[in-house]
């Protein structure tokens, strides 16, 4: 058995990750930490975990923490992350971090963007941005990784059969993202209260969110060349899943069998990549509760652009999934134990 702990299992995102490693055949949770709930049954806060789980909540000890666990989750605000992390690192630990705090390669690039000193800027050759679709062979050996944020996963999925190819111009790439309202995390916010979200849908950090720079980073690695693109997420009225349209001049005529036999090459063997034929594109409904990621396309010969439409469910793919794969590639597992369930569609 795996002996997991997770710091900061109370958010959103880390009671997700909770959820789907407290179902997994080879997990024993040992340390539940969190410090607004410490000493609390897990099942108190979330009674969805009734006569299920019912550990208590922990306050964060790396000692103990590092005593007794053989992989740590890290689940916590950007900027208290690349505190906790480098202890238990050099402790020996494997950590999974699903903040922004080790996916960045480079140090001026993560304090441009989020605005905060990087306490840990020599840890961040040592990590692993945490894609298994681009990076899987760097994940079985690494011992940190940064699990990526929700946006970028749909969007880098979405993008880059066509960028490794060199098929479309970078310079015109604009990625139109919307996401649930569980992105923006548990902590209470007047923007999320229910008459602010219900019946409503706003676009917000526009040309200035963060994870820019994330899919700015990955897509420039593939290209081999920095790429500068054009992101605009948005708030919809519903609790989780990521709908991204993502459009691009295409830099030679392709028609739609050109794209899905690229896309199908690309991404083959990919047990979580689920391309649509013609004339079908994603919705969130098919994928919230699986850690899938759909991925549809449009070849619009009138404007000579070809317009991609990616979704996931941003706790499981986008968050809590994405981390239990990791971890399943880390430990030698197969990366889809524990994950492969369809989405819940109702």
């Amino acid at each position: 058995m795996i002996r997991v702990s997770v710091v900061g299992a109370t958010g959103y995102a880390g009671i997700e990750l909770v959820r789907l490693l407290y179902s997994h055949p080879q997990v024993e949770l040992v340390h539940l930490v969190s410090q607004s709930f410490a000493e609390q049954p897990i099942s108190d806060i979330y009674p969805n975990f009734k006569g299920l789980l019912d550990k208590a909540c922990s306050q964060l000890d790396i000692d103990k923490i590092a005593e007794k666990s053989d992989v740590v989750f890290t689940s916590l605000p950007h900027g208290i992350s690349n505190q906790v992390i480098p202890a238990l690192y050099e402790r020996g630990k494997k950590v999974i971090d699903l903040s922004g705090d080790f996916r960045y390669k480079s140090a001026e690039v993560y304090e441009k963007w989020y605005g905060t000193r990087h306490v840990r800027p020599d840890m961040l050759q040592a990590s692993v941005y945490g894609l298994p679709e681009l990076h899987r062979d760097e994940i079985k050996t690494a011992r940190l990784i940064g699990n990526p944020g929700c946006y970028p996963t749909c969007a880098i999925l979405g993008l880059a059969p066509l960028v490794k190819q060199g098929l479309i111009d970078l310079n015109s790439i604009i990625i139109d993202a919307k996401s649930g309202a569980t992105g923006a995390g548990r902590e209470p916010s007047q923007g999320l209260h229910f008459c602010e979200v219900d019946e409503n849908i706003k676009a917000y950090k526009v040309a200035t969110h963060r994870h820019t720079s994330e899919i700015e980073q990955e897509l420039g690695i593939l290209a081999q060349r920095e790429v500068t693109l054009s992101f605009t997420p948005h708030l919809l009225p519903v609790k989780r899943g990521i709908l991204s349209t993502i459009y691009a001049n295409l830099k030679k005529s392709l028609s739609f069998g050109d794209v899905y036999s690229l896309y199908s090459e690309f991404y083959a063997g990919e047990p979580f990549i689920v391309l649509h034929q013609e004339g079908n594109l994603p919705e969130i409904k098919h994928v919230n509760g699986s850690n899938n990621c759909h991925i549809g396309f449009v070849v619009d010969r009138r404007t000579h652009r070809i317009i991609v439409v990616a979704a996931i469910d941003n706790l499981i793919k986008g968050a809590g999934g994405q981390a239990v794969q990791n971890m399943n590639i880390l430990f030698g597992l197969d990366e889809t134990i524990g994950l492969r369930n369809p989405g819940w569609y109702l």
